[in-house]
């Protein structure tokens, strides 16, 4: 999935990932969503989240190399918020560079 696909917000080392609206139109509902488990160490050649939706499968690259501190369990349970517009809610997972 191409990157113009996730947003990105950096504080202070931590970077929290979601999908831009662009995204979300891309893969349509999405069905099922396989977050990565805290205390993973990911580079930007590994894969951060998998989705399934009405629209495609995708694989989405993690955009920073660092340590997975902290996933959107809401998500996991119901992955339609990950098309929600506001970031608080349809962020995907924060990463400690």
């Amino acid at each position: 999935m191409d990157t113009k696909y996730y947003w990105t917000d950096e504080d202070n080392g931590v970077v929290t990932v979601g999908l831009t609206p662009e995204g979300q139109n891309e893969l349509g509902n999405i069905t099922f969503v396989s977050l990565p488990k805290v205390g993973t160490s990911l580079t930007t050649k590994d894969t951060l989240l998998n989705v399934e939706a009405d629209k495609a499968v995708s694989d989405i690259p993690s955009p920073v190399s660092g340590k997975v501190i902290a996933v959107n369990d809401q998500a996991a349970d119901d992955p339609s918020v990950l098309s929600k517009p506001d970031k608080s809610d349809s962020w995907i997972a924060k990463i400690q560079k």
